[in-house]
Formats: structure tokens, sequence, C-alpha cells
């Protein structure tokens, strides 16, 4: 990485311009071109270096309620049961963990039945059960990882 891609991801991480042409607004911000600076993207996300691009919603906010979800997968069913977590529009990531819960993922829906009725569609159709754990106390962190200079 150069000192422009470093600049770039700096000015994506949490001030991504809100508009028609954002990627045109960062050029003007560092001496490039848009197309520049989308070439410059494409290769940092084809080196792994940015992973996604995409807005964070506080679903709360919106009236929605999100859910942890956790469950103990057996090894020679994970890749179905994270299939069929994967194939509903709510769930936002998942990952896996070293531990008896092995399999993590979050969750959005319009309301808690909707939670509970998609973990007993997804506990239905793989016979695994999906631990619920609603927050009972929200916490924010907001991680940047500045590169000017790295």
């Amino acid at each position: 990485m150069d000192a422009h891609d470093r600049k770039i991801l700096d000015i994506i991480q949490s001030g991504f311009p809100i508009e028609e042409r954002p990627y045109a607004a960062v050029g003007e911000q560092l001496g490039l071109t848009e197309s520049e600076v989308l070439a410059r993207v494409r290769a940092l996300r084809a080196k792994g270096v940015i992973r996604r691009i995409g807005a964070n919603f506080s679903s709360g906010s919106l009236g929605w309620q999100s859910t942890l979800c956790a469950a103990r997968v057996p090894e020679a069913q994970i890749e179905a049961f994270v299939a069929e977590v994967n194939s509903h529009q709510g769930v936002t990531h998942n990952y896996l963990r070293d531990h008896s819960f092995n399999v993590w993922f979050t969750m959005i829906a319009p309301d808690m039945a909707a939670v509970r009725a998609t973990l007993a569609e997804i506990t239905s159709k793989t016979g695994i059960a999906v631990l619920n754990l609603p927050a009972e106390e929200l916490f924010k962190i907001k991680v940047d990882f500045a590169m000017e200079g790295a």
C-alpha cells in the first residue's frame, strides 16, 4: 500500500461521502480521479485489505430488534447449518468460535416475535437448537484503524 491507499482507507472507514459519486469526492480530497480511486479500492478488496463496504445502521433506532445467537453444531453439520442461517435475510454476520457454542451469528428483525420465529425455523430445518441472547444493555465501540503514517 502506498500513501494514497492509506489515505483512501482513512477516509472511507468513517467518512464515506454520502454523495451520488462518492469515489469522485474521495478523489477530490486526494488529487486523484474517480477512476483512480475506484481502481485502488478494487485492488484493496482483491488483496483482502477491504472485506466489506457498507453502512451500519442502528436497528433499535429504526424500530427493529437485534439479537446475538449461538449454537452447538457438530463439525459434520457446520456447513449445512451455516448455509441455513445465511439464507435468512435478517442475519447480519456469523462466525465460528473455538467453544462448545461454536457458531455465533447476529440477526435483526422487525420485532422479537419475528426473531423467535426465524430461530425456530432454523432449529426446525437443522435439528439444532439456537440460543437467543438479546442485549440487555447496548455498548457501541467505534473502531477506526488509522492508516496515515502506518
